[in-house]
């Protein structure tokens, strides 16, 4: 029987593909091999995103327990992959001796299995109760937290990026209402910077961006029964420093027919012709504070590496 998230993915790559201009949503990189080869892309001297933000939760814990006070607390993490960068926080808050449950949420069954394996590990003790699914569904599911208690939402990753300005204060705003007065959303922004710099991350020189979005065409193949040769698609990565918006596009080298069996639907791609299939949205400080202001939270601290390449911004309701 075929799993709901299986039922989503074919119906937004329907509606995608259907689309004009056609899209694909970033979030379905992530299969088994899609985080094997994000693993790739972290490793890489030029995605500085990862090393930046992991210097940012190497030494921001005691300040978050300080916003906390002494309440116990839920630390809920959107798309936490393998928990690596978390697990300074989470020893921090052990250390500290924080009463608090761990509740990390990932679309990837993979992602969560590499990050339970880790938990059993590291903190066996732990309370810890994660869930598999897109944010919101899995938000539905968190039940409500007891009355003294608040809730840490970590938004890591420069993930908030994956969205348009606009769309980004719609996101935060939804979010909003699984939230209570108190409650406290840390969220990753990668910082405007040297136009080089941020198109040497997302266009390196190994190709592991490349084959990590051509995954995508690989898993539709896999999951959706389609025909898509990858050798006829490349990668194409933009910039542009006025919006801020790095946009990455597969492009298909040539005039072609897809055929996807699970949708029973045939899809005609002219040569060149681009799929969009990431936005990664690059913010300033000020852009930042302006943006928790319009989505209903107020700004309370940037948290900066030494390089200041890259910003996580605690907001309180």
């Amino acid at each position: 029987m075929p799993s709901k998230i299986n039922n989503v993915f074919a119906e937004e790559v329907k509606a995608g593909l259907s689309a004009s201009p056609r899209h694909l949503s970033s979030k379905w990189f992530y299969d088994a091999t899609g985080d094997e080869l994000f693993q790739a892309i972290m490793a890489m001297p030029e995605y500085y995103l990862t090393d930046a933000e992991r210097e940012v939760y190497q030494y921001c814990g005691p300040e978050l327990l300080e916003n906390i006070g002494d309440r116990p607390f839920d630390l809920i993490e959107l798309g936490a992959g393998d928990g690596s960068k978390t697990r300074y926080l989470i020893n921090d808050f052990i250390a500290a001796g924080a009463n608090f449950t761990y509740r990390p949420i990932d679309i990837s069954a993979h992602a969560v299995e590499e990050l339970s394996r880790r938990v059993a590990a590291e903190w066996p003790q732990l309370d810890y109760s994660p869930l598999i699914g897109d944010y919101f569904a899995a938000l539905n599911n968190l039940g409500e937290p007891d009355d003294d208690a608040v809730r840490l939402v970590l938004f890591p990753g420069a993930n908030i990026g994956n969205f348009n300005q606009a769309e980004a204060s719609g996101f935060l705003r939804h979010l909003h209402q699984f939230l209570r007065p108190g409650d406290l959303l840390l969220t990753g922004f990668d910082l405007r910077k040297d136009p080089a710099v941020i198109l040497a991350a997302y266009n390196d020189p190994a190709g592991h961006t490349a084959d990590f979005n051509l995954n995508l065409l690989r898993r539709i193949n896999n999951e959706l029964k389609a025909d898509f040769d990858l050798q006829q698609w490349m990668h194409w990565e933009t910039y542009d420093p006025l919006s801020g918006a790095a946009r990455s596009y597969l492009v298909a080298r040539a005039d072609q027919t897809v055929a996807i069996g699970t949708l029973g639907k045939t899809f005609h791609f002219d040569a060149w012709e681009a799929i969009s299939v990431e936005v990664s949205q690059k913010y300033s400080r000020r852009e930042i504070e302006a943006l928790a202001e319009k989505s209903g939270y107020t700004h309370v601290q940037h948290f900066t590496d030494d390089r200041v390449l890259f910003s996580d911004s605690l907001w309180k309701v």
